[in-house]
């Protein structure tokens, strides 16, 4: 059976926070998870803990959607089994302050919604139930199943995604672009020593390369999907490259002179972005992308424009 994984922003969840705050309700939802469905009366058994104490625990605990109870027949009247939804509870405290910025605007874009693509085998696409079509054949790229992928590879080639143009549509100066993607090398199996050059273009302007030392999978990724195989890639690195006037940088280093002006963002009504591994690649080591539901970070890609 597939573990579900919770996110859980403290600031909004606050009655999930306040359902985990007892380590009583918290040894519940580990034996839940251990042992399986148990009735009350078993519950309260395990824990050496009156029926009443059980039960009321048990209430908060479903009332917060961190378990489901039906009710069955018994030998004397009914009895309530109570299951774990979530295998996994992950609190994580959500960064708002560019969401309250009117001079920024941020558009996530899925993994899987490119319009444009050149890939070389091994490749493939996965949503977070599944694999999606068949490994290693270039055409699945083309399936309408690509819509739900969560983590897509490739060895060669390059993915391209178009994103709306607000500056075009508002009138107003972009002064930076950012976009950020959790990435990898990509190799068969997997290997942290594996450099692969992955660069990206906007508007079909190279806008410089970021080295990946490797493709991981020396643990499980915090979000990787508990059917996904551990010999398969499961994290990588979140990545930003900014364009500014000065330049391109990737997480605060500059690595091209391509500035802003350069882009021609004010031309088009899209910002076409193109990620890959260029043909001249010194290290041609493949690419893997994460998306929601996979990897260390729970995001697809992410451009942000500032204004």
């Amino acid at each position: 059976m597939e573990t579900k994984l919770l996110t859980v922003d403290p600031m909004k969840d606050t009655e999930i926070v306040e359902a985990l705050g007892s380590a009583t309700r918290i040894e519940i939802l580990n034996l839940l998870r251990l042992k399986g469905p148990l009735n009350v009366n078993d519950i309260a058994a395990h824990m050496k803990l009156p029926q009443s104490t059980a039960a009321i625990n048990i209430k908060s605990l479903e009332k917060a959607g961190l378990i489901e109870t039906h009710t069955m027949k018994a030998s004397k009247g009914n009895q309530k089994i109570c299951s774990s939804v979530y295998g996994e509870i992950l609190i994580r405290f959500e960064n708002r302050s560019t969401s309250l910025r009117e001079d920024v605007v941020a558009v996530s874009m899925p993994i899987g919604l490119f319009t444009e693509f050149e890939v070389g085998p091994p490749c493939g696409l996965c949503s977070v139930h599944n694999v999606i079509g068949m490994l290693d054949v270039p055409g699945v790229f083309l399936e309408p199943q690509r819509m739900q992928a969560a983590l897509l590879w490739f060895t060669r080639g390059y993915v391209e995604y178009k994103f709306p143009n607000n500056a075009k549509v508002s009138g107003r100066r972009i002064r930076k672009v950012e976009f950020s993607a959790e990435l990898s090398s990509e190799t068969p199996a997997t290997n942290s020593n594996w450099p692969s050059d992955i660069s990206i273009w906007i508007n079909g302007i190279k806008a410089g390369h970021w080295t990946s030392p490797g493709d991981f999978g020396d643990r499980r990724g915090l979000y990787s999907p508990s059917w996904w195989k551990l010999s398969g890639s499961q994290y990588g690195k979140l990545k930003t490259w900014s364009i500014d006037d000065q330049g391109t940088w990737i997480d605060g280093t500059m690595v091209s002179m391509q500035t802003i002006t350069s882009l021609g963002l004010h031309d088009h009504h899209s910002i076409r972005f193109r990620i890959g591994i260029d043909e001249t690649a010194g290290n041609p080591g493949g690419l893997n992308i994460f998306g929601k539901g996979f990897g260390d970070f729970d995001q697809d890609i992410v451009m942000s424009l500032y204004f």
